[in-house]
C-alpha cells in the first residue's frame, strides 16, 4: 500500500476497534429480535451510519492507495444494512414507512447526488477535496451527538448513564485514526478524529469527575425525564419505573450514537 508501517499500525488499529464500535449494537438487535419488537427504538443511528460509511468509501475509492478505509467502510455499511433489515422487519409499519423514505432520502437520494455530482462537476484532485470536506462536515455533526449524554452526566450528576468502556475505545480509535492520517498525510482523517478525540477525553473526565467510589448517588429521574426521550408509558410516575430500566434505555442510546468510528 506504500504507507510506513507505523501508518499501516495505525490504520490496523484503527479497523479493530472501529469493527468493535460498530458491533456495539449488537445486544440492542438482539432484543428487538427477541421481542420481535423494535420497542422505542429509532432507526435513524443506524441509517446516518450507514451514509457515514458510504461517504468514507467513496472517498477511499476516488482517494486510491487507502485500502485499510476501504476495508472497514466496507464493513461497516454491511453490518448497518443488517441493522436495518433487522429494524425494518420488526417495527410497525409506521416506523416502517417512517425508516424506508429517510434511507431513500439520505441513503439513496443525498448519497447518488454527492456521487454524481463530484463525478460530473469536479476531477482529479479537486474532486477528493470536495468529498474530503463533505465527509468531515457530516463526521464533526456525528461526533456533536454525545454532547446529549454528557449534558444528562452532568445533570444527574450520574455515570451510569456513559459506560466508560465505550468511550475509552471511542477515544483510542480517534487517536488510531488521527495518528494513521497524519502518517499518510490525510487532512480529511485527521480533522473530525481531532473533535472526536476531545470530545471522548471530556466524556472520560466527566467518568471521574462523578464516578462515586461507593457507587452512584440516587439518580434524579427528573433529571432523565428533562433530558432523555421516553415513552409516555414509562413516566408515569404510578407505573414506579426502577432506576434500573432509566439505565437501560439510557445506554441504548449511548450506544446508538456512538456509531461512527471514522
Amino acid at each position: 500500500m506504500g504507507h510506513s508501517p507505523w501508518a499501516l499500525t495505525a490504520g490496523i488499529l484503527g479497523n479493530i476497534i472501529s469493527f468493535m464500535v460498530f458491533l456495539a449494537p449488537i445486544s440492542t438487535f438482539y432484543r428487538i429480535y427477541k421481542k420481535r419488537s423494535t420497542e422505542g427504538f429509532q432507526a435513524v443511528p443506524y441509517i446516518v451510519a450507514l451514509f457515514s460509511a458510504m461517504l468514507w468509501l467513496y472517498y477511499a475509492f476516488i482517494k486510491t492507495n487507502v485500502l485499510l478505509l476501504i476495508i472497514i467502510n466496507s464493513i461497516g455499511c454491511v453490518i448497518e444494512a443488517i441493522y436495518i433489515a433487522v429494524f425494518l422487519a420488526y417495527a410497525h409499519k409506521k416506523a416502517r414507512v417512517h425508516a424506508a423514505k429517510i434511507i431513500l432520502l439520505l441513503d439513496g437520494g443525498i448519497f447518488s447526488a454527492i456521487v454524481v455530482s463530484t463525478i460530473v462537476l469536479s476531477k482529479g484532485d479537486t474532486r477528493v477535496k470536495i468529498v474530503g470536506w463533505i465527509c468531515v462536515g457530516f463526521a464533526v455533526c456525528v461526533f456533536a451527538a454525545p454532547l446529549s449524554i454528557m449534558k444528562l452526566v452532568i445533570a444527574t450528576k450520574s455515570v451510569e448513564f456513559m459506560p466508560f468502556n465505550l468511550s475509552f475505545f471511542l477515544t483510542i480509535s480517534a487517536v488510531a485514526w488521527f495518528s494513521y492520517g497524519l502518517l499518510i498525510k490525510d487532512l480529511y482523517v485527521m480533522l473530525p478524529n481531532v473533535l472526536g478525540f476531545l470530545f471522548g477525553l471530556a466524556q472520560m473526565i466527566l467518568y471521574v469527575i462523578y464516578k462515586k467510589p461507593g457507587g452512584n448517588k440516587k439518580i434524579d429521574k427528573k433529571a432523565v425525564k428533562k433530558n432523555i426521550p421516553i415513552k409516555p408509558a414509562a413516566i408515569d410516575d404510578e407505573q414506579k419505573i426502577k432506576t434500573e430500566e432509566w439505565t437501560n434505555q439510557v445506554k441504548d442510546k449511548m450506544e446508538n450514537d456512538n456509531m461512527m468510528p471514522v
